[in-house]
């Protein structure tokens, strides 16, 4: 009886799966599509279709999201953009820095659980730690304390205040918080690396650099890929770390494009508006997306 049913039980799995995302997933994404066409509040959405008008408006009349004629930019592609430059690059060198350096110490697990234990903190909890590590007020800005106990005549900085400086103190923070993965993720590819091929590149003459960039570093393409576009996207729909520490500002100079989408739809209250915003998020995140799943069919292929 089973066997002349078997056919049929890959259906009784593979049916809920696709139920599933076609709720928490298709549905979402033409629903937010469509909204981006529409104007419209949280307890009236989509009363009204405006059609490209959202966009129009987005990417030629909203200053606040292409301001270019000002160094730095503050407008919100290029805060997003430098997030997308910064965040990826320095997360993913410290967590190569660590992998490497951690494969010839003592110690080796108990640094890397210093390293991953941020990421066991929620963000919000960690955004807040930061609000108080950057906090000009010496007697709880640990960060100001300890820079006017070695420069005594130095002035406390402002550093979430400032705009030159805010994206980078919530860069650090992200990094604090986000480290641990390429951590984790580099030293186990690092370690699966064939050793003969290591030992016969040191024979042949390299000495450590060469070897590591020569033969080591193109062995480990497939994970710092991996690693470099999931922080990528963490950059892009950036939340909760810039709604603790700044909400925004200074003077929206911390505006990412994830950040954006929450601020236009639950601060604003412009469903539409915001869905707008959530499209382009979407088109800048889909790239990244579609090069993971080709990756993830060659290996199992």
């Amino acid at each position: 009886m089973v066997g002349k049913h078997s056919k049929w039980l890959p259906l009784l799995f593979v049916g809920p799966v696709l139920c599933i995302l076609v709720i928490f997933l298709v549905y979402p994404t033409i629903h937010t599509v469509l909204l981006s066409f529409t104007k419209g509040t949280m307890l009236n959405p989509g009363r009204e279709f405006v059609g490209l008008a959202n966009f129009e408006r987005l990417l030629t009349a909203d200053k606040t999201f292409l301001r270019l004629n000002r160094w730095p930019p503050s407008g919100v592609l290029p805060t997003t953009a430098l997030w997308v430059l910064v965040f990826p690059s320095l997360t993913v060198g410290i967590g190569m820095l660590i992998a490497i350096l951690s494969d010839r110490v003592r110690y080796e697990a108990t640094i890397k659980s210093i390293i991953f234990l941020p990421m066991v903190i929620s963000s919000t909890a960690a955004s807040v730690i930061f609000v108080f590590v950057y906090s000009p007020d010496l007697t709880k800005g640990v960060l100001n304390a300890a820079m006017t106990s070695v420069f005594p005549q130095s002035e406390p900085i402002t550093w979430l205040g400032r705009k030159e400086l805010a994206n980078v103190a919530i860069i650090l923070a992200a990094t604090w918080t986000s480290a641990g993965l390429p951590t984790v993720v580099l030293s186990a590819a690092y370690k699966g690396l064939p050793r003969e091929i290591l030992e016969a590149a040191r024979v042949d003459g390299g000495n450590a650099w060469q070897v590591f960039w020569r033969v080591s570093l193109p062995m480990l393409l497939r994970p710092l890929t991996f690693v470099t576009i999931m922080l990528t996207i963490n950059a892009l729909k950036m939340v909760d770390l810039i709604l603790v520490m700044t909400e925004g500002g200074p003077r929206g100079a911390t505006r990412v494009i994830g950040f954006t989408v929450w601020l236009e739809i639950f601060g604003n209250n412009r469903v539409g508006y915001g869905s707008a915003v959530a499209v382009i998020l979407f088109i800048l995140v889909l790239p990244a997306i579609i090069y993971q799943i080709r990756q993830i069919r060659q290996d199992l292929r």
